[in-house]
């Protein structure tokens, strides 16, 4: 929900909330203040027929109206105080039900005591109730709506700077832009903001330029005295009057470098890939890439009687070529490398994903940690623990998605691509 329309729900439902309590405090007050005239002019009435009487001894002849009547009954005892109320009331002159104003008192004339009622009729008041209410409603309906429009203009036009920031945001690339450069704006917290994200990415910016400058360069230093230390290792091996524990040590510390070689190659893939130095926008032949991988890899295959199944449609995505490699490679990699000597292995290609599952040796794996730096599902191996963990974070780079499952006592990796 944006904030706009979250704003407008509130400030509408609490402007409604307003008009309709202060709608039926001014009903109440108004019909309360027209009671009161209606009140006084029963009264003003009374007051004339009490001037009358104590004029000429005896009770006026009353002219009645077909909104006012006035009634008087001889009674024993008079009343002590008036009596005003309301009460519904049908007007055969009207032919209808109507609500009456009704005032009583007692006058002694001519030696006798009668109560006097004067009657008043409220639809008057009544229709002046509703056309004012109406009206009200009316001028409610109307502020409503122009301070809808209103505020849709003007918050809309007050939001544009922040939309623009939040575009150029979006649209902001470390690897390939400098830093961003939000001009100031008239609005305090939209000026904060921008200022606040110049900095943010001015930072970003020369932190990512120097770890790209140290990935580089520790790329290039650490590769040279690796290729020094496996050189002086074949060196060694060729002098015939090593002995053959020295043979042994050194063959060691060659699979050691081989190792630290690899795991420094891996490294550098991953901080490459985090820092998104690769750009996944080339159109890329999958099953190309895949029945490559798999003719190399033919004489392993065979050498471990592996049945290997392999159903590829002709898929072509928008991907980044060597990560591709590095991708299929990995996943078939790690397939070959944790099947049973005599198992299967079945590659699946399709529009929609690549799935790649083996036998397994030594049951399920740990879904949680699997796509996890350093992962090894059997200690010791000549792994690095880091092949599926590239695979998660190219996955990520070119907006696919890895999973794994594990059914019928195989392993499945499949890498659903985006649509």
């Amino acid at each position: 929900m944006k904030l706009f329309t979250k704003y407008n729900r509130i400030n509408i439902t609490a402007t409604i909330a307003t008009f309709v309590a202060g709608s039926v405090a001014f009903y109440f007050v108004l019909n309360y203040i027209l009671l009161r005239q209606l009140d006084g002019t029963l009264k003003s009435e009374e007051q004339e027929i009490t001037e009358y009487v104590q004029s000429h001894k005896q009770l006026p002849e009353f002219q009645n109206t077909r909104r006012q009547w006035v009634t008087a009954q001889q009674v024993m005892l008079p009343m002590q105080n008036r009596h005003l109320c309301s009460k519904p009331f049908f007007n055969k002159q009207e032919d209808e039900n109507e609500q009456v104003r009704q005032l009583t008192f007692s006058i002694l004339a001519q030696g006798k005591y009668y109560n006097v009622t004067v009657s008043r009729s409220q639809a008057e008041t009544e229709d002046l109730l509703k056309l004012i209410i109406l009206v009200t409603l009316g001028v409610i309906i109307l502020i409503l709506l122009v301070n809808y429009i209103i505020n849709r203009r003007l918050i809309s036009r007050l939001w544009q700077p922040f939309y623009y920031t939040i575009d150029r945001i979006k649209n902001y690339t470390v690897a390939v832009e400098n830093p961003l450069q939000l001009p100031k704006e008239e609005i305090d917290e939209i000026a904060l903001l921008n200022e606040s994200i110049n900095q943010m990415t001015l930072h970003v910016y020369r932190d990512y330029h120097a770890l790209k400058s140290f990935t580089e360069n520790a790329s290039h230093e650490m590769q040279t005295p690796l290729a020094v230390i496996r050189s002086k290792i074949e060196i060694l091996l060729q002098h015939e009057e090593l002995k053959e524990d020295s043979i042994g040590q050194l063959l060691a510390i060659e699979n050691a470098a081989k190792k630290l070689s690899k795991l420094h190659q891996s490294l550098l893939l991953l901080s490459k890939l985090e820092n998104r130095q690769f750009i996944a926008d080339e159109l890329v032949n999958m099953r190309q890439v895949i029945l490559t991988r798999i003719d190399e890899w033919q004489d392993l295959v065979s050498s471990r009687n592996l049945v290997v199944e392999v159903q590829c449609e002709d898929v072509i995505i928008s991907f980044h070529h060597h990560l591709a490699e590095i991708l299929v490679n990995n996943i078939l990699n790690n397939a070959l490398r944790y099947t049973p000597a005599g198992g299967e292995i079945s590659i699946v290609l399709t529009a929609e994903c690549l799935r790649v599952s083996n036998t397994s040796a030594s049951g399920p794996l740990d879904k949680g940690k699997v796509f996890t730096r350093f992962y090894k599902a059997q200690a010791g191996g000549d792994g690095t623990g880091l092949g599926l963990a590239i695979i998660k974070e190219i996955c990520s780079v070119a907006g696919f998605e890895a999973a794994y499952t594990f059914e019928d006592s195989k392993h499945i990796f499949t890498i659903y691509f985006r649509q």
